[in-house]
C-alpha cells in the first residue's frame, strides 16, 4: 500500500468517524419545532466548516505540489524560467481562486436563515 493511499484512507476515516453524531439524528419533519431548527443550523455549520477545511487542504497541497514542481523546472531548465513561471503562477491563480469559491459556498452555507426555510403549521 502506497503512502498516499494510507493518507487518502485515514482522511476518508476521519471524514467518516466524525459525521457519525451527525447521522445517527434523525430526520427534521415538517413540523418541526425551534430545537430541530437549531439542530438544522449546527448540522449546516458543521457541513460547512467542512467544506472549508478540506478547500484548503487541497488547496494548500495542490500549490505545495506546483511550487515544487516549477521550482524543480526551472532549475533544470534556466532558459526556460520565463514560461515556467508565468505557467505557475497562472495554475496558483486558478487552485487559489477555487479555495475562494469553496469560502464563498461556505459563507453562504452558514448565512442561510434556515428556520425561514422550514414550513410552519
Amino acid at each position: 500500500m502506497s503512502k498516499k493511499l494510507k493518507a487518502l484512507s485515514l482522511l476518508i476515516f476521519a471524514v467518516a468517524l466524525m459525521t457519525l453524531p451527525v447521522l445517527a439524528q434523525g430526520t427534521i419533519p415538517a413540523t418541526a419545532p425551534a430545537q430541530d431548527r437549531a439542530d438544522l443550523f449546527k448540522v449546516s455549520l458543521i457541513v460547512g466548516g467542512a467544506i472549508i477545511t478540506l478547500a484548503v487542504i487541497a488547496g494548500a497541497f495542490c500549490q505545495a505540489k506546483a511550487i515544487s514542481a516549477g521550482c524543480e523546472g526551472i532549475s533544470r531548465n534556466p532558459a526556460g524560467a520565463p514560461h515556467i513561471r508565468f505557467l505557475l503562477l497562472l495554475g496558483l491563480v486558478l487552485i487559489e481562486t477555487l479555495v475562494i469559491y469553496a469560502l464563498l459556498i461556505t459563507i453562504i452555507i452558514l448565512m442561510v436563515q434556515w428556520g425561514n426555510y422550514i414550513p410552519k403549521v
